[in-house]
C-alpha cells in the first residue's frame, strides 16, 4: 500500500494510547473511518491493531478523545515527508488526474 507514491511501511505514522489516560468510551474504535482501532474486551481498552492503516496526517481521534490518550508524532515529520519525497509532485498529478475525469463527466 501506497501513501501519495511512497510506500506506506515506510512512514511513521499512526496513534499511540496511553493506557492510563484511556476510559474506553470507544470514540477512537466507533468513529476510525480507516478502522485502525480495535478494542481490548479483557482490559476494557481502545488498542491500535492496524496502525499502517492510519492515514498520514490524520489526528481526528486525538481531536476525538476527551481524555487525551491518544497522540501522534509531532505534526512537522509529514510535512518534511511531503517535502523529501516529492509528494506533492505526485499529488499534483492525482488533482490533473481528477479534473481531466470531472472534465468527462
Amino acid at each position: 500500500m501506497n501513501w501519495k507514491g511512497v510506500p506506506r511501511e515506510e512512514i511513521e505514522w499512526a496513534p499511540t494510547i496511553a493506557s492510563d489516560k484511556c476510559t474506553g468510551c470507544g470514540m477512537c474504535v466507533t468513529s476510525c473511518g480507516k478502522n485502525v482501532f480495535d478494542f481490548d474486551k479483557e482490559n476494557r481498552k481502545a488498542i491500535v491493531a492496524r496502525p499502517k492503516d492510519c492515514m498520514v496526517g490524520c489526528t481526528s481521534c486525538s481531536v476525538w478523545c476527551v481524555f487525551d490518550a491518544i497522540t501522534f508524532p509531532d505534526p512537522k515529520y509529514v510535512k518534511d515527508l511531503i517535502k523529501k519525497r516529492g509528494v506533492l509532485v505526485f499529488a499534483k498529478k492525482q488533482l490533473e488526474e481528477r479534473l481531466k475525469n470531472e472534465e468527462r463527466l
